[in-house]
């Protein structure tokens, strides 16, 4: 039995995935020109793309055509734009206030606060663009609408911008438990899991397979923002591309300040296993998910 290698994977899916973006994005030009360059600054800059490989791979869980991944990769890149228009927002000043993100200076540091923000913005609604373009034929209009029902919900104030919402509230207080984790599950979590089931809708899968996917993206997505705690306390700037300690500065919530590095681990171990255990009923489509998750618990930046 060969082992999967999800380096490689990874490496191949983000490829296409660049592909993807370089040929469906706006390129600089024209009297936006400025406005469109810091848009593509942070889009490009770097970056591992695990949503729009979690999109794809979810598409693969449920679909045995040959092209699904063509299929889903205005999806994928849409998902990639609303990330980082995110990272972009979350460096400003009156969020989290960094000066790096990938390793390289923030959006606002390059081109200034005001065009920052309205470069997060453009790319926020780039996305939709892309889910709703008519151009994009190979999906019927009942399936695309789903999807972007399932986007929108999990990027707005009720998911990723509520979350993050908390996340500020929280800064310098003592919060329960419960609330911690509603932050990482909104703030984090949602748009992941959001990645997972817009493949596996956009993959036409069933409704117990679209449950399953759901209860796997919500844990890996916790996973995902309990891994990324530890690594602002273990991890150095260089290796994490933006500034590490960042968490204790701003004096926020996280599991660590909660729990201690090694009990914050284990819980992160749990939760990998909670999200393996969801995909018990799918047969070797799943093993990139399957591998994505343990990838994301044992990622060093």
């Amino acid at each position: 039995m060969s082992v999967f290698d999800i380096r490689y994977y990874l490496q191949e899916k983000k490829d296409k995935i660049e592909q993807a973006l370089a040929a469906m994005m706006m390129p600089a030009s024209g009297v936006f020109t400025a406005h469109i360059e810091a848009m593509r600054y942070s889009l490009f800059v770097g970056g591992k793309r695990i949503r729009p490989v979690l999109c794809l791979a979810a598409g693969n869980c449920v679909s045995s055509a040959p092209d699904i991944e063509e299929q889903l990769l205005f999806i994928a890149c849409a998902l990639e734009c609303i990330h980082t228009y995110s990272l972009i927002h979350d460096d400003l000043p009156a969020m989290d206030d960094d000066i790096l993100r990938r390793g390289h200076p923030a959006n606002h540091v390059k081109f200034g606060e005001a065009e920052a923000i309205l470069a997060g913005v453009g790319l926020l609604t780039f996305a939709f663009e892309l889910l709703s373009s008519p151009d994009n034929i190979n999906m019927d209009a009942a399936t695309r609408l789903r999807i972007i029902h399932t986007i929108a919900g999990a990027a707005g104030s009720q998911g990723m911008v509520g979350g993050q919402t908390l996340d500020m509230e929280s800064e310098g207080k003592t919060i329960k438990l419960e609330q911690l984790q509603t932050i990482h599950r909104n703030k984090t979590g949602a748009l992941i899991t959001a990645s997972v089931l817009a493949g596996g809708i956009g993959g036409g899968g069933c409704q117990d397979e679209l449950t399953a996917l759901h209860s796997f993206g919500d844990a890996v997505g916790l996973a995902f923002q309990i891994t990324d705690d530890l690594l602002d306390v273990t991890a150095t700037t260089d290796k994490l591309g933006k500034t590490a300690g960042s968490d204790a500065v701003h004096d926020k919530a996280t599991y660590p300040a909660y729990f201690g590095v090694e009990k914050t681990r284990k819980m992160a171990e749990e939760a990998v296993y909670t999200s393996l255990a969801a995909l018990k009923d799918f047969d070797g489509r799943a093993e990139p998910l399957r591998a994505v998750s343990r990838y994301i618990l044992n990622r060093t930046m």
